[in-house]
């Protein structure tokens, strides 16, 4: 039987560092894909999957039951992405690589175009916008762990996630990705 988060993080505080492991190995790849949309780039997203661990580890004892765990640990990981911006002060453009692949080499191609060109548009917005938009339809998270994730009210998060995406669109508009009738 698996054991929860919630036993796991109790056996932490106890100072088992097999649970440790376990929530470790069962969230990492998430951490890390949260990571690598944020700043698009590989190093970084591992060095900051590293330090959401190694914060998560250090500050356990502030983890409120309440909530769910991942959530807390998205908090997290998107304070640490955002500080890597913030410290970059640059953007960059989201790899093409990142499509998934399962079609013709033709549509592999043409979708991985087009993703190249939405990662570029997706770029372009603000880090407060781009996290609901990765969070929603790339982590299909619900709006409230969203709220719970970035401590703001789910109101906020569909606001927010709203002009995210009329924001998005207009750069699509614009680079001619979308039509303007769309």
């Amino acid at each position: 039987m698996e054991r929860t988060d919630k036993e796991l993080v109790a056996e932490c505080l106890t100072g088992s560092r097999q649970a440790f492991e376990a929530l470790v190995d069962r969230y990492q790849r998430v951490i890390f894909n949260v990571a690598y949309r944020m700043v698009n780039n590989y190093e970084e997203a591992e060095d900051i999957t590293q330090a959401v661990f190694i914060k998560g580890f250090e500050n356990m004892k502030s983890f409120n039951p309440r909530f769910r765990f991942f959530s807390w640990l998205y908090r997290i990981v998107v304070n640490e992405s955002l500080n890597v911006i913030r410290a970059r002060k640059r953007m960059v453009d989201l790899s093409p690589g990142l499509v998934s692949t399962g079609k013709t080499p033709e549509e592999a191609y043409g979708d991985a175009e087009l993703g190249a060109r939405i990662g570029e548009a997706l770029m372009q917005l603000d880090p407060d916008y781009r996290i609901v938009i990765v969070l929603k339809h790339l982590r299909e998270c619900s709006y409230k762990e969203i709220s719970d994730i970035l401590k703001i009210p789910e109101k906020t998060v569909k606001s927010r996630l709203f002009t995210a995406r009329m924001l998005l669109r207009g750069v699509l508009v614009e680079k001619g990705i979308v039509g303007n009738d769309r």
